[in-house]
This record gives structure tokens, sequence and C-alpha cells, in this order.
């Protein structure tokens, strides 16, 4: 699979995370959920994920109204397959769902990497505190 595209788009899509993407970034960047690192817009094969853990091998997609279409789903579930195939677990969330609840997102997020991660130290992690977009603690 071609990745010269994919590390293009990638560049380029780190410099226009939408709203919901930059309030979940937010809370994701510096190891500040539960420790783990994420990297945004993260190119693997010919795709471009939102939000990827090495660690947990986990994608996390923000889908914006355009992922309701017909042929949007099913561009979803072939990437997801995959994705899937390569290993990496994808979980998805609604950007509508991420401005209603973002705390309930990160929560996932946190239990889907921590039950993901091979490393033994994150059982013995301590969690941080989830922050909002704001940098309230939740």
């Amino acid at each position: 699979m071609d990745t010269t595209g994919a590390v293009s788009r990638a560049r380029i899509q780190r410099r226009t995370l939408t709203p919901p993407e930059a309030r979940v970034w937010t809370a994701l960047k510096g190891r500040a959920l539960g420790g783990f690192k994420f990297r945004r817009q993260h190119p693997i094969g010919a795709f471009v994920l939102d939000f990827y853990c090495a660690e947990a091998k986990l994608a996390v997609e923000i889908d914006g109204q355009g992922h309701d279409q017909e042929d949007a789903i099913a561009h979803d579930r072939r990437r997801s397959a995959w994705l899937a195939a390569q290993g990496v677990d994808v979980i998805r969330f609604a950007a509508e769902e991420v401005r209603v609840n973002p705390d309930g997102v990160l929560k996932a997020i946190l239990l889907a990497v921590r039950a993901r991660a091979k490393s033994p130290s994150t059982a013995s992690r301590s969690p941080s505190p989830l922050r909002s977009a704001r940098g309230e603690e939740t």
C-alpha cells in the first residue's frame, strides 16, 4: 500500500483539525490521558488516523456528519477491516458526541487504551485526571 499520499495528507490535516478533533487532542497530547502517548493525524498505510496510540495499537476516529453517508460508511468499514488485519483496533465517536459528552468520550478512550496496552507497567499507572478542552479537571 502506497504511503506517500497519506504522509502528505497527514501533514496538512495536522494543521486543520476540526473543533471536535482539537478538543480531543487537547485532552490526549502530552500523555495527559492515563500516561499514554497519542499521535494526531497519523499515517498508516494509505490511511490517516485522527489519533493513534502505538502502545495499544488503537486508532481513535472522530466522525463528522459526512461519515453518515452510505459510501463513507462502506469506506470506513473497509478501512477498519484493513487496520484490523494490521493489528490496529479502531474506536469511533461522532463529532456531536464529543461536543455534548466530552468526558464520556475521554473515559471510553481511556478504557479502550488500557484494555489494549501490552505494557505490564500500564496496570500500575495511576490515571491522570481527564481534562476538558478548556483544561478543567473532570
